[in-house]
């Protein structure tokens, strides 16, 4: 009798549900609808009563000696299985075989790119040891099987030993120099199994991005005298790695607003800013975070400072700056970085920066990790700092809440994209900002007429090429910017800070970004989202008819191109003087293909010309956009 009842009301659930996203009207994949189903997810946007997610203890410790490019590492995970579910088997990320002959990638990879990737020495499951082929086993997903199931709410113990080169061609890791090192992905890790998708199974390919668990790390870099390690986390005994002076000096920049030069190029020479031991442990440690990354030199100056991000307790974060002598750039990355991490934690998205610190390091790829940035030298103040504002916001999109960029990149993107955007006002000025954003975000798009640049923004991640670019950065930014224009700044960041808020430390995906919109705005925004993430528009608007009346006119405004965007009419009189009359896109609910603008006219002045002007929403048609009285 139990039984029947569970089912009857497992049944009418899913039927509710059912009705409930018929009523929206938003797609949903059907792998998407069982989580909600089972109640992981819940269609108001918050995590559903039975949302679980998985994690894990990573203890790693990794050896190298520059300019020999051979790094050792060890480490032991605890995996704790949080899911209902039995797992029969466990699947690996091994990112660094990306490097290897053969791998599949996205693009051509040169002698100095290639390695033989990570190579596993040992591998023990629960003190058993897993045969291991490396020539066979060498993608970077790799399932293992499990002698003993892992159960619900049990846990299971890795013994990993393995080695790799590190490849002379770096690009979101790598070599920069023969004594220069940025190690990232350089450790293998358990996949993220989810309530919607089980095992990420998705393969690393070079142009795509990332989706990791939040876990617990304690990792020592073992590294010759005086070579400096920066990396993601707190450093754990900065006294026995660092003389007494430069520990101090260390120490002192965490409470201080100015830029305070660590290692001077005179104090590289003299050799004596780290212990004279044959070689240091660098030990550091992070919690509830999803990846660690590394930097190592013997010849990188080193600048630090704080700023305060959270104003109603007065905690601070460290900004500190690695970089060679000939990396002018990143002179002014502490206070260019301080100013981010504050204006980001005030303003936009105005949610305090969550972790201790943050490190720009010289490196080669523009790309983001938890508390570190990696950016190229390019000899322009305005554009590394632009680069560095992009890669820091992307610690509130993905690592504040663990999106899942493999799949789902315009969830990440697309917001340090935003954000960019927004902080480069406050730099740089309205003008500048949207001249450079239209130049480098928008314009590449709109101008590009092939059908790859017109699906869908939620096609998948993993299954674009081509297109890949602008549905994860340019076109998903501009929805957001349409948005906040349309529900106005307050209402627009409270629903942004409730959806933040809520999958702060989890696993959301684009449905509980739109479902939760909806529930902390008031509003039914699935139109919009509809209309902005699952069509194939564009942006391109056209003057239609326009009828002249008894006390002014109207026009026919044909949106062509589909999305729902704002935009300004300017009317011109006769005598230059001007009127704008901004529409947001909430005029496109009624009807997404056409509306009519009606405006009165003015006495005393004769109209000469209307033109619409989308401003940063770059119109693919410009000519049709003015009407001209005759």
């Amino acid at each position: 009798m139990n039984k029947i009842k569970l089912l009857l009301l497992t049944l009418v659930s899913a039927t509710l549900l059912t009705q409930v996203y018929a009523q929206q009207g938003l797609y949903m994949p059907r792998e998407i609808k069982q989580a909600y189903v089972k109640g992981t997810r819940s269609a108001d946007g918050k995590p559903g009563a039975r949302y679980w997610q998985n994690r894990g203890k990573y203890n790693i410790s990794i050896t190298t000696n520059p300019p020999g490019r051979l790094v050792k590492g060890t480490e032991t995970i605890t995996y704790i299985n949080n899911s209902p579910d039995t797992l029969r088997r466990i699947n690996m990320k091994l990112i660094l075989n990306i490097h290897r002959p053969g791998a599949a990638r996205e693009g051509h990879a040169s002698e100095d790119y290639l390695t033989q990737g990570i190579q596993i020495d040992t591998f023990l499951i629960n003190g058993q040891k897993k045969n291991w082929n490396n020539a066979t086993m060498g993608s970077t997903n790799q399932a293992v099987s499990l002698s003993t199931p892992l159960m619900p709410r049990d846990s299971i113990k890795l013994n990993i030993a393995w080695h790799f080169d590190v490849s002379k061609e770096s690009g979101r890791e790598g070599m920069i120099d023969s004594t220069t090192y940025y190690l990232a992905y350089f450790y293998p890790r358990v996949s993220v199994y989810d309530d919607y998708n089980g095992w990420d199974r998705i393969e690393f390919v070079d142009s795509k991005e990332f989706y990791n668990d939040f876990n617990d790390y304690t990792l020592n870099v073992t590294v010759p005298k005086n070579f400096i390690v920066w990396a993601t986390g707190t450093l754990q005994n900065p006294t026995q790695v660092l003389q007494k002076s430069y520990a101090d000096k260390l120490k002192r920049s965490m409470t201080d607003d100015s830029t305070t030069h660590i290692a001077t190029l005179a104090d590289l020479a003299a050799k004596k800013i780290t212990a004279q031991n044959i070689v240091n442990t660098w030990t550091w440690k992070a919690t509830d975070i999803s990846d660690m990354a590394v930097g190592i030199s013997d010849h990188y100056l080193w600048d630090a400072g704080s700023v305060i991000v959270d104003k109603k307790i007065g905690r601070r974060a460290s900004l500190q700056a690695a970089y060679s002598e000939k990396g002018t750039d990143f002179k002014k990355s502490v206070q260019n970085g301080r100013n981010a991490l504050g204006w980001f934690s005030n303003n936009w998205p105005g949610v305090p920066y969550p972790f201790p610190k943050m490190t720009a390091f010289q490196g080669f790829a523009d790309m983001e990790y938890p508390m570190m940035v990696n950016d190229s030298q390019v000899g322009n103040d305005s554009f590394a700092q632009l680069v560095q504002d992009h890669e820091i916001a992307h610690t509130w999109f993905p690592f504040y809440m663990g999106i899942n960029e493999s799949k789902y990149a315009f969830m990440d993107e697309g917001w340090a994209t935003t954000l960019e955007y927004l902080i480069g006002i406050d730099e740089k000025g309205p003008q500048a900002a949207a001249t450079f954003y239209k130049q480098f975000r928008v314009n590449g798009w709109i101008n590009d007429r092939s059908t790859a640049q017109d699906l869908p923004i939620i096609t998948p991640s993993n299954e674009q090429h081509i297109g890949y670019g602008n549905n994860a950065y340019g076109k998903p930014s501009l929805s957001y910017l349409g948005l906040k224009d349309m529900l106005g700044d307050e209402l627009f960041k409270k629903a942004l800070h409730g959806y933040m808020d809520r999958w702060h430390g989890k696993h959301p995906i684009p449905w509980d970004f739109f479902n939760s919109m909806n529930n902390v705005s008031g509003k039914n925004l699935d139109w919009y989202f509809n209309n902005w993430f699952f069509t194939n528009g564009y942006i391109d608007l056209a003057i239609g008819e326009t009828v002249k009346g008894k006390d002014g006119y109207t026009l026919t405004i044909n949106n062509v191109g589909g999305f729902a965007i704002p935009f300004d009419a300017i009317l011109t009189y006769g005598d230059g003087t001007t009127k704008t009359l901004h529409q947001s896109p909430a005029v496109w609910e009624a009807n997404q293909k056409q509306l009519f603008l009606t405006f009165k006219a003015v006495p005393g002045k004769s109209l000469k010309s209307v033109m619409l002007d989308g401003g940063i929403f770059v119109d693919a048609t410009k000519k049709d956009n003015i009407w001209e009285v005759k």
